[in-house]
C-alpha cells in the first residue's frame, strides 16, 4: 500500500507545473528589461550549474572587440551546455550577468540579444553586475545560469 501511494503521489508531482516564474504586481514589471523578479521548481528533478559563460568563440576562445558580438556568443555558449542536457533556454530559473564598463548602452544591446533567445516567455530571474574587468582580458560579459530539468 505504501508504494501504491507514493506511486500515485510521484505521478500527480509529475503532471504539476515543475517551473514558477512570478512577478508580483506591486513590483515593476521586469519583463521589458528581460528577466522575472522571481523563479522556484516545485518537483523532483536535477539542477543543473552552468558556469560563467564568455563570448569567447569556439575552442580557440577567440574574442570579439565588439560587446554584441561576445553577448551573441555568450547566451549561445549558454544553449550549448543547456543542449548537452536536452533543455532550453526556458529551463533557466537564474541568470546572473557580468558586464564590463555596463551603461546604458550595453543594457540595451543585452536587452536585444536575450529576447532572441528566450522566443517563449517567461524570463529567468536574474541578477546584473558591473564590472571592471573579468579572467581573461578582452571579455567583455559573462553570463552563469542555473537550470532545471524534471525527472520522468
Amino acid at each position: 500500500m505504501k508504494h501504491l501511494l507514493f506511486t500515485l503521489f510521484s505521478l500527480c508531482a509529475f503532471t504539476t507545473k515543475a517551473q514558477t516564474f512570478k512577478n508580483p504586481e506591486s513590483l515593476f514589471d521586469p519583463t521589458p528589461y528581460g528577466f522575472s523578479h522571481a523563479s522556484s521548481v516545485s518537483t523532483s528533478g536535477e539542477l543543473v550549474y552552468i558556469s560563467g559563460q564568455s563570448g569567447g568563440l569556439g575552442k580557440e576562445h577567440t574574442l570579439s572587440n565588439s560587446f554584441r558580438e561576445q553577448t551573441k556568443v555568450a547566451l549561445q555558449n549558454i544553449v550549448t551546455v543547456l543542449d548537452s542536457y536536452n533543455l532550453k533556454p526556458e529551463n533557466i530559473m537564474k541568470i546572473t550577468i557580468l558586464i564590463v564598463d555596463h551603461s546604458p548602452e550595453k543594457l540595451k544591446i543585452w536587452n536585444e540579444e536575450i529576447r532572441k533567445v528566450w522566443q517563449n516567455k517567461p524570463f529567468p530571474a536574474s541578477t546584473l553586475i558591473p564590472v571592471p574587468k573579468l579572467a581573461i582580458d578582452g571579455m567583455l560579459i559573462e553570463v552563469d545560469a542555473i537550470a532545471f530539468k524534471a525527472t520522468k
